[in-house]
């Protein structure tokens, strides 16, 4: 089947869908994005996406393209026509076209809305997660306002496709004080050496992901002990446990950080328990 792509009001088949050269998230990366996870059609963690897209155009000063009602139903139509029942749907939303200027341009430009959608197979994610993935840090050299979820992603290209070169499936990222901070695409978890579940603090400008967040209420649901806390890369490699969490990998438990494995080399308990719960709210939860 042909897969089909929304982009500025006409849904198009997705090897036709253009925009403008001069899209300033072309131009610029002058944009933001989000992606939801699809269960069965339906999207899951709706609400923490759509509101953290509405705070990262506030926080870049780019019109909200269109009500929250219509562009729910773009996204469930671009699920549609793709007959998507489980994979991701991706929004990009930029600040549109106008001549090639560094400056905003004129009041009244109209954002650029841009939907896609594709298949993942549950199967294949699932393997990786009983398996275990490997992790590489690298510095982090990425903007100070990460808080944001833009479309300048190019130190994060670079930190993923180091890790892939490396045989690794994600890369930490690491600051000047050798604490991690967080994933190229994702957030950083560990169980440290003392029990102890361990993810960074979002006061350190790194993204407020979705799915960290969900996965906190469940962690305080299960009464598990949490720290906000910045790790260091020894610490992680001492960790009893390693994961990460993300839209389209949910709870992924590593089982190496730079070569060195992590706990037994096998996916840990508290990580493997966290996906299972994460993954029945999903889809239950899922709109």
């Amino acid at each position: 089947m042909s897969r089909v792509a929304y982009v500025n009001g006409q849904y198009h088949p997705h090897g036709q869908a253009m925009v403008h050269v001069e899209d300033r998230g072309f131009q610029f990366a002058d944009g933001v994005y989000e992606v939801w996870s699809i269960f069965d059609g339906r999207m899951a963690d709706f609400d923490g996406h759509m509101t953290r897209l509405h705070r990262s155009l506030n926080e870049l000063r780019i019109d909200i393209p269109m009500s929250r009602e219509a562009l729910t139903r773009v996204l469930h139509e671009t699920i549609r026509r793709n007959r998507v029942r489980n994979g991701i749907v991706y929004l990009q939303v930029t600040r549109g076209t106008a001549r090639r200027d560094h400056p905003f341009p004129a009041e009244g430009t109209p954002p650029s809305v841009i939907v896609t959608s594709r298949s993942i197979s549950a199967s294949e994610a699932e393997a990786q997660a009983k398996k275990g993935v490997a992790i590489l840090t690298q510095p982090d050299i990425r903007w100070g306002r990460c808080d944001i979820k833009t479309v300048g992603l190019l130190a994060n290209v670079l930190a993923k496709q180091a890790a892939r070169e490396a045989g690794a499936y994600e890369a930490w990222m690491v600051d000047e004080m050798g604490l991690v901070t967080e994933g190229s695409s994702t957030n950083a978890w560990i169980v440290d050496e003392h029990g102890k579940l361990r993810t960074r603090d979002t006061q350190a400008n790194i993204l407020k992901g979705i799915t960290r967040t969900a996965l906190m209420a469940l962690i305080q649901q299960e009464k598990l002990e949490l720290d906000e806390r910045p790790f260091s890369v020894d610490e992680a490699k001492r960790a009893r446990e390693a994961f990460f969490t993300a839209a389209g990998a949910f709870v992924m438990p590593a089982v190496s950080i730079d070569g060195t494995t992590i706990g037994d080399g096998t996916p840990g308990p508290i990580a493997t328990r966290l996906r299972t719960l994460y993954l029945e709210q999903a889809r239950r939860d899922a709109i």
